[in-house]
Protein backbone atom coordinates (compact mmCIF):
# COMPACT_ATOMS: atom_id res chain seq x y z
CA UNK A 1 0.00 0.00 0.00
CA UNK A 2 2.79 2.39 0.95
CA UNK A 3 4.66 1.66 -2.30
CA UNK A 4 1.53 2.26 -4.38
CA UNK A 5 0.91 5.55 -2.54
CA UNK A 6 4.51 6.69 -3.16
CA UNK A 7 4.19 5.85 -6.85
CA UNK A 8 0.91 7.80 -7.01
CA UNK A 9 2.51 10.87 -5.35
CA UNK A 10 5.51 10.70 -7.72
CA UNK A 11 3.21 10.41 -10.76
CA UNK A 12 1.06 13.29 -9.49
CA UNK A 13 4.07 15.57 -8.89
CA UNK A 14 5.54 14.65 -12.29
CA UNK A 15 2.26 15.37 -14.06
CA UNK A 16 1.95 18.75 -12.33
CA UNK A 17 5.51 19.75 -13.24
CA UNK A 18 5.10 18.43 -16.80
CA UNK A 19 1.84 20.36 -17.12
CA UNK A 20 3.74 23.62 -16.59
CA UNK A 21 6.17 22.75 -19.37
CA UNK A 22 5.65 22.69 -23.11
CA UNK A 23 8.32 20.03 -23.62
CA UNK A 24 10.99 17.94 -21.98
CA UNK A 25 14.21 17.25 -23.89
CA UNK A 26 16.38 14.50 -22.42
CA UNK A 27 14.94 15.15 -18.96
CA UNK A 28 15.39 18.94 -19.14
CA UNK A 29 12.19 20.95 -19.13
CA UNK A 30 11.26 23.77 -21.46
CA UNK A 31 8.82 25.87 -19.50
CA UNK A 32 5.95 27.76 -21.07
CA UNK A 33 7.54 30.99 -19.77
CA UNK A 34 10.88 30.20 -21.40
CA UNK A 35 9.30 29.35 -24.76
CA UNK A 36 7.12 32.45 -24.80
CA UNK A 37 10.03 34.66 -23.71
CA UNK A 38 12.12 33.33 -26.62
CA UNK A 39 9.22 33.60 -29.06
CA UNK A 40 8.38 37.14 -28.01
CA UNK A 41 12.04 38.18 -28.24
CA UNK A 42 12.42 36.83 -31.77
CA UNK A 43 9.05 38.16 -32.98
CA UNK A 44 9.23 41.85 -32.00
CA UNK A 45 7.32 41.37 -28.76
CA UNK A 46 4.34 39.67 -30.39
CA UNK A 47 2.90 36.85 -28.27
CA UNK A 48 -0.43 36.48 -30.03
CA UNK A 49 0.33 33.41 -32.08
CA UNK A 50 -1.72 30.68 -33.75
CA UNK A 51 -1.16 27.11 -32.64
CA UNK A 52 0.49 25.95 -35.89
CA UNK A 53 3.03 28.78 -35.73
CA UNK A 54 3.79 28.11 -32.06
CA UNK A 55 4.14 24.38 -32.74
CA UNK A 56 6.61 25.07 -35.57
CA UNK A 57 8.55 27.46 -33.33
CA UNK A 58 8.69 24.85 -30.55
CA UNK A 59 10.11 22.36 -33.05
CA UNK A 60 12.87 24.85 -33.97
CA UNK A 61 13.49 25.56 -30.29
CA UNK A 62 13.81 21.83 -29.57
CA UNK A 63 16.34 21.56 -32.42
CA UNK A 64 18.30 24.37 -30.77
CA UNK A 65 18.21 22.57 -27.39
CA UNK A 66 19.34 19.30 -29.02
CA UNK A 67 22.38 21.01 -30.54
CA UNK A 68 23.22 22.52 -27.16
CA UNK A 69 22.96 19.06 -25.55
CA UNK A 70 25.34 17.69 -28.17
CA UNK A 71 27.78 20.55 -27.55
CA UNK A 72 27.75 19.83 -23.82
CA UNK A 73 28.23 16.13 -24.43
CA UNK A 74 31.29 17.00 -26.55
CA UNK A 75 32.61 19.07 -23.62
CA UNK A 76 32.48 22.38 -25.46
CA UNK A 77 31.10 24.06 -22.33
CA UNK A 78 34.34 23.13 -20.54
CA UNK A 79 36.49 24.92 -23.13
CA UNK A 80 38.51 27.78 -21.59
CA UNK A 81 37.74 30.20 -24.44
CA UNK A 82 34.01 29.51 -24.06
CA UNK A 83 34.12 30.01 -20.29
CA UNK A 84 36.06 33.27 -20.72
CA UNK A 85 33.52 34.56 -23.25
CA UNK A 86 30.62 33.73 -20.94
CA UNK A 87 32.32 35.38 -17.97
CA UNK A 88 32.92 38.55 -20.02
CA UNK A 89 29.24 38.59 -21.05
CA UNK A 90 28.06 38.02 -17.47
CA UNK A 91 30.23 40.90 -16.26
CA UNK A 92 28.99 43.19 -19.04
CA UNK A 93 25.38 42.25 -18.32
CA UNK A 94 25.84 42.94 -14.61
CA UNK A 95 27.54 46.29 -15.31
CA UNK A 96 24.82 47.44 -17.70
CA UNK A 97 21.84 46.00 -15.87
CA UNK A 98 18.83 47.93 -17.07
CA UNK A 99 16.45 49.33 -14.54
CA UNK A 100 13.19 47.45 -14.60
CA UNK A 101 14.62 44.26 -16.10
CA UNK A 102 13.40 41.37 -14.00
CA UNK A 103 15.89 38.86 -12.67
CA UNK A 104 13.94 36.14 -14.53
CA UNK A 105 14.41 38.01 -17.83
CA UNK A 106 18.08 38.43 -17.02
CA UNK A 107 18.33 34.69 -16.29
CA UNK A 108 16.67 33.90 -19.62
CA UNK A 109 18.97 36.34 -21.43
CA UNK A 110 22.11 34.89 -19.86
CA UNK A 111 21.01 31.31 -20.54
CA UNK A 112 20.16 32.21 -24.13
CA UNK A 113 23.65 33.64 -24.59
CA UNK A 114 25.36 30.61 -23.01
CA UNK A 115 23.38 28.19 -25.13
CA UNK A 116 23.65 30.34 -28.26
CA UNK A 117 27.45 30.34 -28.08
CA UNK A 118 27.46 26.57 -27.55
CA UNK A 119 25.08 26.06 -30.48
CA UNK A 120 27.29 28.27 -32.67
CA UNK A 121 30.46 26.41 -31.65
CA UNK A 122 29.04 22.94 -32.23
CA UNK A 123 27.44 23.98 -35.55
CA UNK A 124 30.77 25.39 -36.65
CA UNK A 125 32.44 22.01 -35.98
CA UNK A 126 29.71 19.72 -37.26
CA UNK A 127 28.42 21.70 -40.25
CA UNK A 128 30.15 24.89 -41.38
CA UNK A 129 33.81 23.87 -41.20
CA UNK A 130 33.05 20.44 -42.57
CA UNK A 131 31.20 21.90 -45.54
CA UNK A 132 33.99 24.38 -46.28
CA UNK A 133 36.94 22.01 -45.88
CA UNK A 134 35.87 18.63 -47.27
CA UNK A 135 36.36 18.97 -51.04
CA UNK A 136 35.66 15.31 -51.71
CA UNK A 137 32.34 15.44 -49.83
CA UNK A 138 31.32 18.61 -51.69
CA UNK A 139 32.13 16.99 -55.05
CA UNK A 140 30.23 13.82 -54.12
CA UNK A 141 27.24 15.86 -52.98
CA UNK A 142 27.29 17.84 -56.23
CA UNK A 143 27.45 14.68 -58.37
CA UNK A 144 24.70 12.98 -56.38
CA UNK A 145 22.43 16.05 -56.68
CA UNK A 146 23.55 17.30 -60.09
CA UNK A 147 19.97 17.38 -61.37
CA UNK A 148 19.41 20.36 -59.01
CA UNK A 149 22.20 22.38 -60.61
CA UNK A 150 22.29 23.46 -64.27
CA UNK A 151 25.88 24.65 -64.23
CA UNK A 152 29.35 23.28 -63.48
CA UNK A 153 30.39 23.06 -59.83
CA UNK A 154 32.76 26.02 -60.05
CA UNK A 155 29.82 28.25 -61.08
CA UNK A 156 27.37 27.03 -58.41
CA UNK A 157 29.82 26.23 -55.63
CA UNK A 158 28.16 28.58 -53.10
CA UNK A 159 24.72 27.03 -53.65
CA UNK A 160 26.16 23.50 -53.47
CA UNK A 161 27.93 24.26 -50.19
CA UNK A 162 24.75 25.81 -48.74
CA UNK A 163 22.72 22.76 -49.75
CA UNK A 164 25.40 20.44 -48.39
CA UNK A 165 25.31 22.31 -45.07
CA UNK A 166 21.52 21.85 -44.92
CA UNK A 167 21.98 18.15 -45.65
CA UNK A 168 24.55 17.81 -42.86
CA UNK A 169 22.26 19.63 -40.43
CA UNK A 170 19.25 17.47 -41.31
CA UNK A 171 21.25 14.28 -40.74
CA UNK A 172 22.67 15.65 -37.49
CA UNK A 173 19.24 16.66 -36.14
CA UNK A 174 17.76 13.30 -37.14
CA UNK A 175 20.50 11.50 -35.18
CA UNK A 176 19.98 13.80 -32.17
CA UNK A 177 16.23 13.17 -32.21
CA UNK A 178 16.92 9.43 -32.17
CA UNK A 179 19.51 9.77 -29.42
CA UNK A 180 17.59 11.97 -26.97
CA UNK A 181 14.09 11.54 -25.60
CA UNK A 182 11.64 14.35 -26.43
CA UNK A 183 8.20 14.78 -24.91
CA UNK A 184 5.85 17.54 -26.03
CA UNK A 185 2.98 18.67 -23.85
CA UNK A 186 0.36 19.45 -26.51
CA UNK A 187 -2.27 20.61 -24.02
CA UNK A 188 0.08 23.23 -22.52
CA UNK A 189 1.11 24.36 -25.99
CA UNK A 190 -2.56 24.78 -26.93
CA UNK A 191 -3.13 26.92 -23.82
CA UNK A 192 -0.38 29.28 -24.99
CA UNK A 193 -1.62 29.56 -28.55
CA UNK A 194 -4.20 32.05 -29.63
CA UNK A 195 -6.36 29.84 -31.80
Amino acid sequence: MKKAYSLFIFSFIYSISFAQNVAVVNGKSISAKELMWAYKKSHNGNISVPYDTLQAYLNLYINFKLKVLDAREMGLDKNAAYQEEIKTYEDALAAHKKAGVSSKDQDFLLNEYREGVLMFNVSEQKIWNKAQEDEQAINEFYVKNQKNYNKPLNEVRGAVIADYQLSLEEKWLKSLRQKYQIKINESELKKLAKL
